[in-house]
Parts: C-alpha cells; structure tokens; sequence
C-alpha cells in the first residue's frame, strides 16, 4: 500500500542546516578508473576486528575474502580488485586513527573498474526462492554492515531473535551535500525493493514502512510507481517525513514515524523495529541474488570548490587521494576535507586515508564553510538562551553537558546522560554563543572510554 504522501511526519528537535545537495543531486552514479593501488582496513565494522587471511605477495582475485573474524557481531573484508598483497601495515583511519590493513597492488592487466548490476532486478523478482538461512548466510558471507554511517553487522540485526514487527527502509538522508542514497533511490529502485523483500523474509517482518524526506520528490516518485506494478505489497508503505536534521537518525526515525521511543541506551529491535538503509537493502540484493560481495560502494564527492562533483562508483580501498584527483585537482582554497558530510563527518589530515564500506560521501570545505574563524574568534560566554535545548532530538542538556566535561567532571557528565548523545551537532550549530558543544561531548566521551580501560570493573 502507498500512503498519502500529503502527510509530513517529523520528530522532536532538530535544526535545518543548508542543504546544498544541489551541487550533485543530478549527477548519475559513475565507476571510477582502474586505480594501481587498494588498501582495505581489516576494521570497518561495529564488533570484532578482522584477522587477516592473506600474507605478503600472495596472489588474490577480485572478490575474494581476505580478512575475518570468530566473532558473532564481526563481518569479513573483500578485495574490490585482483592483484598482489604488498603487505599488511597500519593506515590512517578516520575514526580509529591509525588501523591494520591489507595494501593490495592491483592487477594492471584485466583489472576493469567495477560497475553496479540494479538491471539484474526487475518487477518479476520473488524472494520465496531463498530460505531465510539462505539470505543471513548471504548476507554474513558478503560482509555486509550498515552503510548509513554506523557500519554494525547487518546479518545481526536481520535475525529473527529479538521477534521484530516493522521494518523501516531509511531513505532520508538527511546530511547536507550527501547525496549518494538519492541517486540510489532514483537509479536502482527495483533493487532496493528486492533487498526488502529479503530483509524482511530473514527478519520476519510483517510491515514495511519507506521512509523518504519530502526534498526528495524524485525519490518518491520512483518508489511510487515501482511499488504499484508490484503484487504482494499491500503490506508495504511509502511515507514522506518532514525535511529536517537528523530526521536519517533511527531514533528519530522511528518517533517521526510510529511515534514511539527506543528506550536510553537500547536499541530499535528491543521494542520490535528494525532500520536499514537504502543502499545496505541494494547491497542485501546484490549478495543474496547475484553473489556479490561488499566490494564497492557509491560515494559522494562534493564541494563548492571541486571541479567534477558526483556520485562515484568507488571500490573500497581507494584512497581518498586518488578519488579526489580524479575528480579534479585539490582546490587551493580547501581547508578541510571531510568523510561525510559537514555535520557528522570526519576532518581527515592524511589523504591517503581509504574509502570504507560506511563512507557515504568525501565533501571538500572551504575556509569559509568550516566555521573555523567563527568558533576561534568571537566565542562567548554561554547566555542561557535554551536553543541547543530546543534543537537536541534526544532531549538532553548540551550545555550542562559541556560546562561538566570542561571542568573534568566526568561522572557528572554521566549523570547528564552524556553517552545518550548522538553526536548530531545540532546544538553547536544553533548556539549563538559559538561554543562548540558537540566537541566537549566527544572529548567526553573519549575520556571515559579510556577512563573505563584503566580502571577494571
């Protein structure tokens, strides 16, 4: 069934940020060249770190699984491309900083850039050939995480235990400049819509709800009319959330949707809800129908100043160096680089920094654009003006939050609910004062992680 669309559906909180999608909503999703050189990180994921499976100078082919791990939340690491293990050493990481990874050099013969299959998926797509072991062994085996930025083990959250009811495809993407899940939305519709019929046969989902933000009417559109030549979707719902930031959150989500809580500290399953994105469902597809692992994914490159932004087609393991340059040179005025997007997103200091199965987007700021010279040069003492209250989506005191972190107060900070935070940047973002809150939370955050490593429990 397709809902009324007229319906805007929205959450408490939350701030509208420009959105400058503009930039590269029309761009068509595009391989890449052939690159020489491919370093896959043997940590990608939310779990166990992979071990490796492959030594110096071993011989591999495109696809192949060259780390893994025991472990139950963990998932396996492919290569994109067919060549030669340089070796296995430590490389930049943008959460982690520095991580172990498998440098490949590639195969300069045969070694054709990857391309997407979605004319692999049509209206004529039945998902009751696989078996719901079938599709979580698939789905395991492909390395398949999250790919709207929390990277945890998708073969996990798909089991049937916890029982789960809903499962809500996030189509929102509610980050400025990103926009490589709307090109997905636009371009492989039909494959999307495979993956959720898989998801939802391993998971034992009865409901399906689409949840797309009303900037992106395209998007809309296409799940519209590929939905009504489908049979068999009445339990599936097309449903259009108001435009806001972080409406991509699954909290948030989920209470702009059903109008329901994931409880502190839980997550969506504990109250029978399941969230995937759009492009893990086309990656679920992609693993289950056509054996393909998680070797490539599509990614933003985007910026003012960039000479050919788009959406890429990129294998995983390239280095961010190498993307950029295809795209044109570093513009002179870039003053930071950013995996993500502007919100969220991670400011790397070493290019060679690689793709990973979770980087949506490599956006390219400006002095002007990074708020550097606002937060460094007319910050004030905080006025008690409530906004980052009113603009926080999980209801909590940002302020009080910082002033306690600032001040060394740790376990204050812990009774303000510090690790309920999301890290959204609402609150930096609508502070009138300049103060950078966000980033007191994260040092908190980072200071109690190491705290809790010293002191055993």
């Amino acid at each position: 069934m397709i809902s009324s669309t007229t319906l805007r559906r929205t959450f408490r909180g939350g701030t509208h940020p420009p959105q400058s999608k503009f930039l590269t909503a029309e761009c068509v999703i595009r391989p890449i060249p052939a690159v020489g050189e491919i370093a896959v990180m043997l940590s990608q994921h939310t779990g166990a770190v992979c071990e490796p499976l492959v030594g110096r100078a071993d011989s591999i082919g495109a696809g192949q699984k060259i780390g893994d791990a025991d472990a139950f939340v963990s998932a396996p690491v492919h290569s994109p491309v067919g060549g030669k293990v340089k070796r296995i050493a430590l490389r930049s990481h943008a959460v982690l900083g520095r991580a172990m990874a498998v440098i490949i050099e590639a195969d300069p013969e045969g070694n054709t850039p990857g391309r997407p299959v979605p004319g692999r998926f049509t209206e004529d797509f039945d998902a009751s050939t696989f078996s719901e072991e079938q599709i979580l062994n698939a789905v395991r085996e492909a390395g398949i995480v999250g790919m709207g930025g929390a990277g945890f083990p998708t073969h996990v959250k798909l089991r049937p235990d916890p029982p789960k009811e809903t499962l809500i495809v996030n189509g929102c993407e509610c980050e400025p400049y990103i926009t490589c899940d709307y090109r997905i939305m636009l371009e492989w519709t039909h494959q999307i819509i495979a993956g959720v019929r898989l998801a939802q046969k391993a998971s034992g989902c009865r409901r399906v709800l689409i949840a797309i933000e009303d900037n992106k009417p395209g998007a809309v559109r296409a799940f519209a009319e590929a939905l009504g030549t489908l049979k068999g979707t009445d339990n599936i719902e097309l449903v259009s959330v108001r435009t806001k930031y972080p409406q991509g959150g699954e909290r948030q989500l989920i209470e702009a949707i059903l109008n329901r809580n994931v409880p502190t500290g839980g997550i969506p399953p504990v109250i029978g809800v399941l969230v995937l994105n759009v492009a893990t469902l086309a990656a679920i597809a992609e693993a289950v129908v056509c054996n393909r692992p998680l070797t490539h994914r599509v990614v933003t490159v985007t910026g003012e100043t960039v000479v050919e932004p788009g959406n890429y087609y990129v294998p995983i393991g390239t280095k961010v160096a190498d993307l950029l340059e295809f795209c044109g040179p570093l513009p002179d005025d870039a003053a930071r680089v950013v995996l993500g997007g502007p919100m969220m997103g991670i400011a790397i200091g070493d290019l060679n920094t690689p793709v990973t199965k979770t980087t949506g987007a490599v956006t390219v700021l400006t002095q002007s654009r990074t708020g550097k010279a606002r937060f460094a040069g007319r910050r004030t003492a905080c006025i008690r003006c409530g906004r980052c209250l009113e603009a926080c989506p999980e209801n909590l005191n940002p302020t009080k939050i910082a002033h306690a972190v600032k001040n060394n107060l740790l376990d204050l900070a812990e009774s303000y609910y510090i690790k309920a935070c999301i890290e959204c940047g609402c609150c930096s973002y609508v502070c009138p004062a300049n103060i950078e809150l966000t980033g007191y939370i994260k040092a908190g955050k980072t200071l109690l992680a190491g705290l809790r490593k010293r002191i055993p429990e």
